[in-house]
């Protein structure tokens, strides 16, 4: 079976569907019964790595960075040269619209994974209106494809809303043996210029507006010493102030990891995420987690792992994290690593997902024989 997967958030900067592609490759790759292709606009096909290929791009004001396709029929092209079995879209712009041709054209089944809450990122740019019409082209959209994955029940609940049902709520996952309580380090608090009795916060990915960075970093200059901010990631500019500490993004997830696994709890203030991939790796490390009751990171966390405040808000935020701190911290570690190994275990979720494309190939072959079997009779 040839698996080809489509997005133009897909990048080597990072993000959580980078690292859900890269898994999902990583995982294929250790199997040997699955041919597996990434088409993106943020790659370049001369690199030598054939699961890689490049769709022809340009940039576009407001995407963080990510390319926009230049047409629906160049990436159609491309996947039609694969040949396909099935193709999973990571977006709803021209990779999706071209994946939905080449079902078509071919016969294969289309997934589309809703990783992007595009009506609300409309809303905040464009208000109410703007986001009532993407609500409907999403709708239009989805209700074409075979199978529609969202990461969180909320997002499932908000596709529902706008008219597209059956969606299938797929959790993405974790690598268990890179994020672990065993990558801590003693000395970054050292390595920081930092006393040993500081409170050390971290929050990683990347530096957008969305991300809500000013309410976190507004509630820890209000909470003063003894806490600091760890801030790790990229793709825009943040104040520079006391207390607050700025390591770029790290590509290397072990790197990644050793410095999660050495903070004492992850904060993560935004209230848009469909997912929020870095919370279960935290968790993992061993780290509790303050979150806001806005997006999808309230589903990843319970009282035994952290807290969840209202969005939006820095002295809500600034209690939160003075509240976890007056919790058993050790117990809210050990809860938080064996949750994120009970459910977002990469080895746990992969199977889940081929299960799932399994039954739509099956089904799919169910029907073209049932096709067969009544033109064979007229």
């Amino acid at each position: 079976m040839h698996l080809v997967d489509i997005t133009m958030f897909y990048a080597a900067e990072g993000g959580g569907v980078s690292t859900y592609l890269n898994a999902k490759a990583a995982w294929l790759a250790r199997r040997n019964r699955v041919r597996h292709t990434i088409l993106s606009t943020n790659v370049d096909s001369r690199d030598g790595t054939p699961a890689l290929r490049r769709v022809p791009a340009i940039a576009f004001p407001g995407m963080n960075g990510f390319r926009m396709p230049l047409s629906i029929g160049a990436s159609t092209r491309i996947m039609l040269g694969l040949q396909p079995d099935l193709i999973e879209a990571g977006d709803a712009g021209h990779g999706a619209w071209a994946a939905l041709r080449v079902r078509r054209k071919l016969g294969v089944p289309a997934v589309a994974f809703y990783h992007s809450d595009l009506p609300r990122l409309i809303h905040e740019r464009f208000g109410q209106p703007a986001r009532r019409a993407a609500g409907a082209y999403l709708a239009h959209l989805y209700r074409q494809f075979d199978l529609v994955f969202a990461p969180s029940r909320l997002m499932v609940h908000q596709l529902a809303a706008i008219g597209v049902r059956d969606v299938v709520h797929q959790p993405l996952g974790i690598d268990i043996h890179t994020f672990c309580p065993q990558r801590r380090s003693a000395s970054l608090r050292e390595r920081l210029g930092l006393a040993p009795e500081t409170r050390l916060l971290v929050y990683a990915g990347r530096f957008t507006a969305e991300k809500k960075l000013t309410v976190l970093i507004d509630a820890v200059r209000k909470l003063g010493p003894p806490y600091h901010l760890l801030l790790i990631g990229g793709g825009g500019a943040v104040p520079r102030c006391a207390g607050i500490t700025l390591i770029a993004f790290q590509r290397d997830q072990r790197v990644l990891a050793g410095l999660l696994a050495s903070c004492d709890v992850l904060v993560h203030p935004g209230d848009c995420e469909t997912f929020g991939l870095i919370v279960p790796e935290a968790m993992a490390c061993g780290l509790p987690v303050v979150g806001t009751s806005g997006g999808s990171v309230a589903e990843l966390i319970d009282d035994k792992t952290g807290i969840v405040v209202p969005p939006n808000s820095v002295d809500s935020l600034a209690a939160g994290i003075e509240a976890i701190f007056r919790k058993d911290l050790a117990a809210m570690s050990r809860a938080a690593s064996r949750k994120a190994h009970d459910y977002y275990d990469w080895n746990r979720i992969m199977p889940q997902l081929m299960n799932r494309y399994a039954g739509l190939l099956a089904s799919r072959a169910r029907a073209d024989l049932e096709a067969e079997r009544v033109c064979a009779t007229e």
